[in-house]
């Protein structure tokens, strides 16, 4: 077995380079009490990089390298015994029923929150652990207090799904058109807004026996909760619409895979979903940022078929440019922005003086 003795704390501020690559690990190594380097990261999971501490080993010989740490099982035993520990400490802290650790986990959480999902992608062994620890906004209150295992408790009868969407801002979250449907019928959401929710739900398809639906991906399927008249209601808009469908398939066919009637929206024209299994915009927009390359992906338009909007496209003068305006919103409602931003104003403006 291993022999070390570890001394770990967490930091009550964030540094400023937390999400940069010049982030350090705050934990120094001894060896039998002689000290051996500074910020020994192979010691400390990344996304746990914020703890500081001390890490006196018994085993490790006194000219190891950090190309030795690498390799070293003995460091692989450390790096695991102090992830454990740390999300220990965490857990008892989230649980307490004191006043003051539950003001210490808040604390933490507002600052190291962010950094600790990236082990949803990085730590399959803790990934449970892990998932219980994180908090969310949710539909029902904006403050960051909603575990998974709370959703679970207030769901609906009938409800089959832990319900999400991403955004670039909480704001944004709380206004997605994707969530009008969930509003309506008293269904709670989980608004996820930081920059890194995207990639780390990547690596979470259930949470205690309940599947993660992200209620941007796909059509929108309630299950239970949606009657047979709404389904029904559906069937005979598709088949009303079809003809503006085609219409409009034909006309954004550069922009888009696909369009179709949808019954998630009730005060928006449209909204743009992702595919299953397809990259959504956000993760598409932080990729090209980071500089990644991205495979080519189209959004799927769905319209509403109530919206006065929508109506007027059937026998509209000005088909095309209606058409582009409304796609351009609906990309608008989600974050991005148009493709030319000023053909979108043209379209704007000369459809206003028409109107």
């Amino acid at each position: 077995s291993t022999e070390y003795t570890q001394l770990l704390y967490i930091p009550g501020k964030a540094p400023g380079n937390i999400f940069t690559r010049e982030a350090k690990a705050g934990i120094k190594l001894y060896v039998k009490r002689v000290f051996i380097m500074d910020d020994a990261d192979n010691l400390i999971p990344n996304y746990l990089r914020f703890v500081q501490g001390v890490v006196d080993s018994a085993d490790l010989p006194l000219n190891v390298s950090r190309e030795l740490l690498q390799e070293s099982r003995d460091v692989k035993t450390i790096r695991e015994g102090n992830a454990r520990r740390i999300l220990n400490l965490l857990d008892s802290l989230a649980k307490s029923e004191d006043a003051e650790d539950q003001e210490k986990f808040k604390t933490f959480y507002a600052e190291f929150g962010a950094v600790l999902k990236e082990g949803l992608g990085e730590d399959f062994g803790n990934r449970e652990r892990i998932l219980k620890l994180l908090r969310f906004s949710s539909s029902a209150n904006d403050a960051a207090q909603t575990s998974l295992a709370d959703y679970k408790a207030r769901m609906k009868e009938g409800q089959k799904a832990i319900y999400y969407v991403t955004a670039d801002s909480l704001n944004a979250a709380k206004n997605s058109p994707q969530l009008e449907l969930f509003k309506k019928k008293g269904i709670e959401v989980l608004l996820m807004s930081d920059r890194v929710d995207e990639w780390a739900m990547e690596f979470v398809n259930e949470f205690d026996g309940l599947p993660m639906q992200n209620v941007a991906k796909g059509a929108v399927d309630l299950g239970d909760l949606q009657d047979a008249e709404e389904k029904k209601a559906l069937e005979q808009a598709a088949e009303q619409f079809k003809p503006v469908v085609d219409k409009l398939s034909d006309s954004l066919k550069d922009k888009t895979q696909e369009v179709r009637v949808t019954t998630r929206l009730v005060d928006s024209p449209a909204c743009l979903v992702t595919g299953e299994g397809e990259l959504s915009p956000q993760l598409i927009r932080m990729l090209k940022q980071a500089g990644q390359p991205v495979p080519e992906s189209k959004p799927i338009l769905e319209i509403n078929p109530e919206h006065p909007l929508v109506k007027k496209l059937d026998g509209a003068a000005h088909f095309d440019d209606l058409a582009n305006v409304i796609f351009d919103q609906a990309l608008i409602a989600e974050g991005g922005l148009p493709e030319d931003p000023a053909s979108y104003l043209k379209r704007i403006n000369s459809l206003l003086l028409k109107s």
